[in-house]
């Protein structure tokens, strides 16, 4: 299948270049500056230009709180560039699996959410990213929308990279401890994606609609970044010795998160087969290739 990838220079979209040929797959990433998605004729030319079978949009503004004085340039990316997108597919007749977020939720449910809970978001970020989600519902039938979560990986930053970057350099750190969710390896999702692209191109039918897709498991920020430093400790010699949990409260930011945004997956897993990894067996196939990768953090 020839897949075109909008935001390929991210770390999801790294991660799906890279893996692309191994699932039989043959994908194109044009560079951001030739592939402008605010600019819709950007997206028409581009996807004219290389003609794919489907298309990927793993672009979006992902500065949760710069989100909060740059509304503009969030909603312009990650609602008008969806629809961009969304509207040149429809044109072209073309599938298109679309990226989004936990943070469409408010964190107040307290259990998993499902795909048909009623979304509420609570920051510029997540309120961006939940009417993108709504351009492309209304723009194109044959879309499918991935909401993940705590996103990391080898590429770009990420939690995990700043983590493995203040314990160089601090030997005390804090960590809110009152947000839950279930970390997601970019590496993990963009295979996700592309079993999903294998099934779209050899299925009759297809279960159109928005999924869920995480790593298994829920955590704190607290003891995600205690697991990552343990698995760090036996790569390297780091300099933090204590991790001390804190809350939201003394970690006050420009936006506001949600207090528990893990999300049920079970609905990928029974239309597509995709079961979901421990996040804790993926935090160590990325630590292990962070080390190993002239990318370090």
């Amino acid at each position: 299948m020839n897949i075109l990838i909008f935001g390929g220079e991210g770390q999801l979209g790294c991660e799906l270049v890279q893996q692309s040929q191994i699932f039989g797959h043959a994908a194109k990433a044009p560079l951001e500056t030739q592939a402008n998605i605010i600019d819709i004729n950007e997206v028409k030319h581009t996807i004219d230009a290389y003609r794919p079978s489907l298309v990927i949009n793993s672009a979006a503004y992902t500065a949760v709180d710069k989100a909060e004085t740059e509304k503009k340039i969030a909603f312009a990316v990650n609602k008008t560039g969806a629809g961009n997108i969304a509207r040149c597919c429809a044109l072209a007749h073309i599938p298109l699996i679309h990226i989004s977020t936990d943070y469409v939720f408010d964190g107040q449910k307290g259990s998993p959410y499902l795909e048909t809970d009623p979304i509420s978001p609570v920051g510029i970020y997540g309120r961006s990213k939940a009417e993108g989600e709504a351009e492309v519902r209304s723009r194109l039938n044959m879309h499918i929308i991935i909401r993940t979560s705590w996103l990391y990986g080898v590429h770009g930053h990420n939690f995990v990279k700043t983590i493995l970057k203040l314990a160089r350099e601090n030997e005390f750190i804090q960590v809110v401890a009152d947000q839950h969710g279930s970390p997601t390896s970019a590496l993990d999702l963009a295979e996700a994606i592309l079993i999903i692209c294998g099934q779209i191109e050899n299925r009759r039918t297809i279960d159109w609609g928005t999924y869920h897709y995480c790593g298994q498991g829920i955590t704190t920020w607290y003891e995600f970044a205690e697991a990552i430093l343990e698995l760090s400790r036996l790569k390297s010699t780091i300099k933090t010795l204590r991790v001390k949990p804190i809350s939201t409260a003394e970690y006050p930011t420009n936006a506001t998160r949600p207090q528990f945004s893990a999300l049920d997956c079970r609905r990928i897993t029974h239309y597509f087969g995709i079961n979901p990894k421990p996040w804790q067996e993926s935090l160590k196939r990325v630590i292990e290739k962070i080390y190993s990768s002239a990318d370090e953090a």
